[in-house]
């Protein structure tokens, strides 16, 4: 048997050498200690997790950052060691298959974002604070984890910060303290997270809430209360149309992060989506991009992809919800935006599949487009009834799961027979572009 069988490391072409197996994690109690103007974190991170095998040796994830102590169970670890951006540890005793066991890791460092195939991801700092983008392959420059995005998890965030700056992350805000070395957030996200998306954000920001059954935050830079306006003024009528569309809204409230930095695109997290100052105007161009971002909160953040290859499942979907989001709103239907769109998938190279598009290409907007037409393609042949019953169908039975494209085909497969397998194929699993079908 390989080591990389022993440990049971991720398989993935997408994220390479990330994630472990033999176990899954079903907590993390995070408390953080950060300065913004040294950039210097540390961190205590208690790991709730079940054993998937026996267990003589498992890793954890964690980039830049060194761990100066390691138990288990209470014990400290027999040994454990740092290469690259794992942190392999060996318990006292083997952790029996099934059982569950708590690794406690002391760590600190300088953060920085962590390089993968797809570019840099993960803690970032800004002008004035820190921004936390983790997708795919960013969680371990902040935090030591089992970073694959089937192994969903429930979090505490506690993070102490300077007291002239808020800190924003991930579930409800249960509470702060103030103390003389500064104040500390804690927020607690009860529905079962991937890693990728656990996000801390720290800035000078004000905050605006509305919104009745689900809270809808915009935090801003402080002082500047104007740039909430213009896109994210709609948000909450974003959230009711999508709640019609999709089903109900996933988590218990949802938070934009406008930074006073520019930002080349805005970046979901589960429950937030940050976004820089560059897309606070009145412009079609923004407004769907927050609407984008929203949708994620169905696509992706609650329903999430099992492997990378299918990350249409995500950014397909996002992409039609914007250009439902722009028929519901009295602006171009759909079919205008998938013709335009065709039009132009048509002029360009036919060079990746669908299904897996490789991870040079996971983040191209072909991956967007294609995918949204895809999804228009299967509403003009089946009609509105049955594919927003499909949408609802497929957010309700996998709420806070995990999926992937064949569960996707097999549901539509079982709302509209198997008359479908046909388009799922020719969009999926060739290369060339399908025509779209006549509305």
């Amino acid at each position: 048997m390989t080591r990389a069988a022993a440990v049971g490391v991720q398989d993935d072409r997408y994220v390479p050498d990330h994630g472990d197996l033999s176990y899954d994690v079903t907590h993390y109690d995070l408390q953080l200690d950060y300065s913004v103007e040294s950039n210097r974190l540390s961190g205590r991170a208690t790991i709730t997790a079940v054993a998937s095998s026996d267990l003589d040796e498992l890793e954890l994830d964690l980039y830049r950052l060194r761990a100066s102590k390691v138990s288990v169970d209470g014990t400290p670890a027999a040994k454990y060691t740092q290469r690259k951006h794992r942190l392999v540890v060996r318990p006292r005793s083997t952790v029996v298959a099934g059982s569950t066991f708590t690794l406690v890791v002391s760590y600190a460092g300088s953060p920085q974002p962590m390089p993968g195939l797809d570019g840099d991801a993960g803690w970032e700092e800004l002008a004035d604070g820190v921004i936390v983008a983790s997708q795919p392959h960013g969680a371990p420059s902040w935090f030591p984890c089992n970073d694959r995005p089937a192994n969903k998890a429930t979090y505490v965030i506690e993070v102490t910060a300077p007291s002239n700056y808020r800190v924003v992350a991930n579930g409800v805000l249960e509470g702060k303290r103030r103390r003389s070395a500064g104040t500390t957030w804690r927020h607690v996200e009860e529905a079962p997270m991937a890693t990728y998306l656990a996000t801390v954000q720290i800035g000078r920001y004000d905050v605006l809430e509305t919104g009745a059954d689900v809270p809808v935050r915009t935090v801003y830079p402080a002082g500047r209360k104007a740039i909430s306006g213009g896109p994210f003024a709609r948000q909450d009528e974003m959230l009711t149309t999508f709640g019609r569309l999709f089903g109900p809204y996933p988590f218990a409230a949802y938070t934009a992060v406008i930074t006073a930095d520019e930002l080349d695109i805005p970046l979901e997290a589960q429950g937030l989506a940050v976004f820089g100052s560059n897309f606070a105007t009145d412009d079609w161009d923004s407004e769907r991009l927050v609407a984008h971002e929203l949708a994620h909160q169905w696509f992706g953040n609650s329903v999430t992809l099992t492997s990378w290859r299918d990350i249409w499942l995500h950014e397909g979907f996002a992409c039609y919800a914007e250009w439902l989001w722009s028929e519901e709103s009295d602006r171009e239907p759909a079919t205008d935006h998938a013709r335009l769109h065709w039009d132009r998938l048509d002029g360009l190279d036919q060079d990746f599949l669908l299904g897996d598009p490789g991870p040079d290409l996971m983040f191209d907007d072909r991956v967007y487009k294609r995918g949204a037409l895809l999804l228009h393609a299967l509403r003009t042949e089946v009609g509105d009834a049955r594919f927003f019953e499909i949408l609802q169908a497929w957010t309700e039975r996998h709420t806070h799961g995990s999926v992937s494209t064949d569960d996707f085909v097999a549901l539509a497969g079982e709302v509209c027979g198997a008359s479908v397998g046909g388009l799922f194929d020719a969009w999926l699993r060739e290369v060339s572009l399908p025509e779209l079908p006549q509305s």
